[in-house]
């Protein structure tokens, strides 16, 4: 039983990194202008459509990038703004700047 758990969280390790490893880093950079203007700034806070503070996104996992990106998409996180930013993206551009965040520092 135990090594039937083991192959399956290996098959699930696999497909997800499928899932998230498609990004091409220099393309992310490329397509990252429209994040550097808050992600960008070291301790930026916006003000609409409530004062939050922005996270840095640099050196996160390219699986957790993504998968906020499709929840912003989706309308499941809640920040106006971020929503209209994922909304425009493809699958691929959001793995295309995972790859990079997950890069950069």
């Amino acid at each position: 039983m135990k090594k039937y758990a083991i192959a399956s969280l290996v098959l699930l390790a696999a497909a997800s990194g499928a899932a998230f490893g498609a990004g091409d880093a220099a393309a992310g950079k490329n397509k990252s202008s429209m994040c550097a203007g808050c992600h960008g700034i070291p301790g930026y806070r916006t003000v609409y459509p409530d004062t939050y503070q922005v996270p840095k996104i640099g050196g996160q996992h390219a699986s957790y990038i993504v998968s906020a990106l499709k929840g912003y998409k989706a309308g499941d996180r809640k920040h106006a703004t971020m929503r209209a930013i994922a909304g425009s993206l493809t699958e691929q551009d959001m793995n295309d700047l995972a790859a990079y965040y997950a890069e950069a520092k």
